[in-house]
């Protein structure tokens, strides 16, 4: 039977792995060790959420998901070729993360809005909305940094 408690976890988990998968990509591209450690380190707490996620799906009896988006996988492939032909710029990058922050803030906002959550399901949301939002903030504080 189809879960939309699990639904909506699920897509929590793919935006998440999308996320995750952002940052990542994001340590490898910049030139700046400080933004190195920064992305590595919010890649490992998205991780860390996908787990919590997960678990939280199974027991809701179902199988979590394991894959980020589609529409994801397309954009990282764009940015890859987006950064093959002007290269490498840390602003550009921090912009693009603060994007990526942007939409997880969002699919996490309207998730918190889903009245199907349950309570542990809507904590457990609640949880990682909490580091989300930390991670948006530091972004978006970051890319006026260098935008001034």
């Amino acid at each position: 039977m189809f879960n939309d408690k699990a639904s909506t976890l699920n897509g929590l988990i793919a935006t998440t792995i999308d996320s995750a998968k952002g940052y990542e990509e994001a340590a490898q591209d910049t030139t700046d060790k400080r933004y190195e450690m920064m992305f590595k380190e919010r890649a490992q707490e998205r991780n860390n959420a996908v787990l919590e996620l997960r678990s939280e799906v199974r027991r809701l009896g179902e199988e979590p998901e394991d894959d980020g988006t589609v529409l994801a996988g397309a954009h990282r492939m764009f940015m890859g070729l987006k950064e093959a032909v002007v290269g490498q710029d840390d602003k550009a990058i921090v912009q693009e993360v603060e994007r990526g922050e942007d939409h997880i803030k969002a699919k996490y906002e309207e998730a918190l809005q889903d009245d199907d959550l349950d309570p542990a399901s809507r904590t457990v949301v609640q949880n990682v909305w909490t580091s989300v939002k930390q991670g948006h903030d530091q972004m978006s504080a970051l890319k006026n940094q260098l935008e001034s």
